[in-house]
Formats: C-alpha cells, sequence, structure tokens
C-alpha cells in the first residue's frame, strides 16, 4: 500500500522544482573555456525597453511560491529586494548585462528559501 506523501518531502520536491527554475534562469548555461554561467535571465534581459521586465515574472513566480510555502515575511522582502536590485541595475545599459552576470538574483532568493527551512523545525 503506498504511503501518503510526508509535508516535509513534498516540500523538499517543491523546492527541488524551483530550484531547477532558478538554475535556468540565472545558471544554466557556462562560457566555453570558462567558469562563467548565466540563464535565460541574462539572455531575455539583453532585449532592449522589455528584456528585464519580461524576467521580473518568473523571478516573481518564485518569491509567490516562497509565502505560499509560509516563508516569514522577512524572508519574502529580502528576496524582492534582490529582484528590485536585479531589475533597477538591469536596466541600466550595458552595465546592467554585465551585472546580470555576476548577481543571479534567483539563485539568492533560493539559498534564502533553503536557509529557511533548513533553520525552520
Amino acid at each position: 500500500m503506498h504511503q501518503p506523501t510526508a509535508p516535509s518531502d513534498e516540500r523538499a520536491r517543491h523546492i527541488a522544482r524551483l530550484d531547477k527554475l532558478s538554475r535556468l534562469l540565472d545558471t544554466q548555461f557556462r562560457v566555453p573555456g570558462t567558469r562563467l554561467r548565466f540563464g535565460l535571465d541574462s539572455i531575455i534581459g539583453l532585449i532592449p525597453g522589455v528584456g528585464d521586465t519580461l524576467t521580473l515574472l518568473p523571478a516573481g513566480y518564485l518569491v509567490l511560491e516562497a509565502r505560499h510555502m509560509g516563508v516569514p515575511r522577512t524572508t519574502i522582502a529580502r528576496m524582492m529586494g534582490n529582484i528590485a536590485v536585479d531589475y533597477f541595475v538591469g536596466i541600466i545599459p550595458l552595465v546592467g548585462d554585465i551585472f546580470d552576470f555576476g548577481f543571479k538574483a534567483n539563485r539568492r532568493n533560493i539559498a534564502l528559501l533553503q536557509r529557511h527551512f533548513e533553520q525552520a523545525p
């Protein structure tokens, strides 16, 4: 007989799916011959005028899912701060594109999410 899934098992699977999305957005690809990684966030961000705005959608989804998982408001605020920094620096031509290579707001947000649940009882 199949046992019901424990809440922590389901949460771990949910975090793993969000982690996979954050990797796609921030670190999916590697510059050949280097250790530099980038994702769709950096690629889409290259589209003048709309690229950085488009990347707000998946970044916001990660934060919304964290909120639904019961992450406290202070952590949600930090996650939103990461997105704001990524967005407002990202809209600066050239500087923002270079910044996207290093900042990786979505990976930072997943780290905050994971840290919260590692510390939670």
